[in-house]
């Protein structure tokens, strides 16, 4: 759902890695068919590999994971598997250590996973719960998930900004209570999901015509809300591109979304130690949403790789020696 881009340092490539995950060759994590009790303790391994999911945003994050607990003495690699069904497993078994993850999502998939796909959400607008819930599902597999800092990565609705002034909208309460009729770009699994139509008719009164299928926060989705054929978009509250086609998001204000805050997750056996933690809990203090949505402009628009904007902005904020 995001801007893909793929580029990294030291970075595997996919195929090599298949076989590893069908045969379990490395451990770290318990066996799914031993996960009542976790029992190793927290582990400081010296090498750490730091696992993305192959688009902008998570390219941007592993670098700058891996810059932070390099300066901190350990030695890093970086690799790309652009499927979490591939690279929770790795995880969970300690062929990979540290991912950037989002936390409601992950609570989310984690759920699916443990308690079948019926399974009733646990991720929600409230942190605090979502945080809890994930914890819970994530030990049981060898896993810590690291505290969340300020920067959220929500889904997102946009429309141009000539008819946000024409109607004088700035909030998506603002839009249901305008009564106008939208026609809606985004992935076609829209018309099902909470967060998507049913949420925004439920919890904004807003009239959805229909979904046009072109996915989330794409190319064809945005444009075709510039060019007046849709009149808004599902994005992310992290996309660099809304302002080239004259975009701009409403806030969500009754808070329909979930809170997908950043949040590092870890094998505890090979990366849980406190040493980690903290390294890793150094980007809390400074790391915000727009921070976020300016590093992927600079990779998607500028061109810039992900290992520069990652390293410029650390050395920025004083946590990256130059």
């Amino acid at each position: 759902m995001r801007a893909l881009r793929r580029r990294a340092t030291a970075t595997a490539v996919l195929l090599p890695l298949l076989p590893l995950f069908l045969v379990g060759a490395c451990s770290g994590g318990p066996s799914l068919e031993n996960q009542g009790a976790v029992t190793a303790p927290p582990g400081d391994s010296k090498h750490l590999t730091i696992g993305t999911a192959g688009f902008t945003e998570s390219d941007v994050l592993a670098q700058m994971y891996a810059l932070l607990l390099k300066q901190a003495g350990y030695s890093t690699e970086i690799l790309s598997v652009a499927n979490r069904e591939l690279y929770e497993p790795a995880l969970e078994s300690g062929q990979i250590d540290v991912v950037p993850e989002y936390a409601a999502t992950f609570a989310d998939w984690l759920n699916a996973k443990t308690n079948g796909a019926k399974a009733p959400p646990v991720g929600s607008p409230d942190l605090d719960a979502t945080m809890k819930a994930l914890r819970g599902l994530a030990a049981p597999r060898g896993l810590t998930v690291l505290d969340p800092g300020k920067a959220v990565d929500r889904n997102a609705f946009a429309v141009t900004t000539a008819f946000a002034r024409q109607h004088r909208l700035k909030t998506l309460s603002d839009l249901g209570a305008s009564g106008l009729k939208v026609r809606l770009a985004a992935g076609d699994e829209c018309v099902q999901r909470p967060y998507c139509e049913p949420g925004l008719k439920e919890t904004y009164g807003i009239d959805v015509t229909g979904v046009d299928p072109k996915g989330v926060g794409t190319t064809q989705s945005k444009k075709a809300v510039q060019d007046g054929k849709d009149q808004m978009v599902l994005t992310t509250t992290t996309d660099a591109t809304l302002s080239d086609f004259g975009l701009v998001l409403l806030a969500d204000d009754k808070h329909l979304q979930n809170a997908d805050y950043i949040v590092p997750v870890v094998n505890r056996s090979r990366a849980g130690s406190e040493r980690v933690a903290k390294v890793l809990g150094a980007l809390n203090s400074v790391l915000t949403t727009q921070d976020l949505a300016s590093m992927n402009e600079q990779v998607d628009s500028w061109r810039r790789l992900p290992e520069d904007v990652a390293r410029s902005y650390l050395e920025s904020k004083g946590l990256l020696k130059g």
